[in-house]
């Protein structure tokens, strides 16, 4: 049986192989649906199949070994539109091209049995099978690529934007502080909108600096030491609250929580938990916020009401630097870089604890915050 023809017939089988693979290759085991996991695998074989059915010269055969075959019609092949897919599923270019490698070696192992003649025919058709799949690997590895650029340039586009609005303020401010007839009064409003828009700034610089920490492979710097948990969760409360005016948030929680924590870390992290139920949460509705310990440490819980998030997109709304689609269900403003619960998870991680997420219409949007209690480390 021809080679391209195998494929036709046996595509089940091979996609079977291609899932197996794909289910131990992916970043994020248990989270990718069996789709999402096959992604364009059918059709980038149908299009292998067709390439290796069409007539080819020898000097078109040298070129394309040369990698100057034919360029492809449009950026949106299956292949192309696999890569940027695995791009937003956090694939490295090493897991994307062991997907391929992975697929070439299933075809030729699953089409030995039916090969009939190990002739000059069957090695041409091997050659023309290798073509193919370097073609889609070099069309998906353009789409990964294409896929990095947009993110990078979404990230310096909404840094700009969004560093510019509390910028612009302060302008303002200095210059309105340059008349002379300015009132008490006035200076005191103008003084709490430089306050107010340098600290959006400073949330902003310490988000990325974290974000940036992390993907260098260092990890966002921990520095534990004796304190109370509560104090970085009250100056957080009052930062989000100077942040939101317009929010309402309600502490629950005892009188101390010692541990060993990083105290400037900690704080970072409850300040991006609860901007961003302010952010989300139901106009009119408070923020409640828990805090106590258990049996292994502490829990910190952070609850809006407003539309809750659907399951699929638990997970998304912890990924930096994604712009979530209407499929997700998730509202972000267009000017969002993400970074907020990517940080705050991160931080929770750092100390040996976590973060969880649970959103319905009854109990609304909660995220819990787990730490040890390394009180007798202080």
């Amino acid at each position: 049986m021809k080679l391209s023809t195998f494929i036709r017939y046996h595509i089940e089988s091979i996609l079977a192989q291609w899932d197996a693979f794909a289910r131990e290759n992916t970043p994020q085991p248990g989270l990718l649906s069996n789709e999402a996991l096959r992604d364009h695998a059918r059709q980038m074989l149908a299009a292998i199949a067709d390439d290796m059915e069409t007539e080819q010269t020898d000097p078109e055969q040298r070129r394309k070994s040369q990698g100057h075959g034919p360029k492809v019609e449009s950026e949106e092949s299956a292949a192309a539109e696999h890569g940027k897919s695995r791009h937003l599923h956090k694939y490295t270019l090493l897991q994307l091209s062991a997907e391929f490698r992975s697929l070439r070696a299933a075809v030729l192992r699953l089409w030995e049995p039916y090969m009939e003649h190990a002739d000059v025919d069957a090695l041409h058709e091997v050659i023309r099978f290798n073509e193919g799949i370097d073609q889609a690997l070099a069309e998906s590895i353009k789409g990964w690529t294409r896929h990095t650029g947009d993110t990078r340039n979404l990230f310096l586009a909404v840094l700009g934007h969004d560093l510019r609005s509390p910028l612009a303020s302060i302008a303002l401010a200095g210059e309105m502080l340059a008349e002379p007839s300015l009132s008490t009064e006035d200076i005191g409003a103008l003084a709490s909108t430089v306050t107010r828009a340098s600290r959006i700034m400073s949330h902003m610089i310490n988000d990325l600096m974290g974000y940036a920490s992390n993907q260098l492979g260092g990890g966002i710097p921990q520095h534990p030491e004796p304190c109370d948990l509560l104090e970085p969760l009250n100056d957080a409360i009052a930062d989000a609250t100077a942040t939101y005016p317009g929010a309402r948030f309600e502490l629950h929680a005892p009188a101390r929580l010692n541990g060993h924590y990083d105290r400037g870390r900690l704080y970072q992290m409850f300040l991006n938990l609860l901007v961003n139920a302010a952010r989300h949460g139901a106009e009119g509705c408070p923020v409640v916020v828990e805090a106590g310990g258990r049996s292994t440490g502490y829990v910190v819980s952070v609850t809006n009401k407003g539309e809750p998030i659907p399951a699929a997109a638990l997970e998304s709304i912890f990924q930096p630097l994604v712009q979530l689609t209407e499929e997700d269900h998730v509202t972000r403003p267009p000017t969002s870089l993400g970074l907020g619960l990517f940080i705050a998870r991160k931080i929770a991680e750092g100390h040996g604890g976590g973060i969880q997420v649970t959103s319905n219409h009854s109990d609304g949007t909660r995220f819990t915050v787990a730490l040890p209690n390394k009180a007798s480390k202080a």
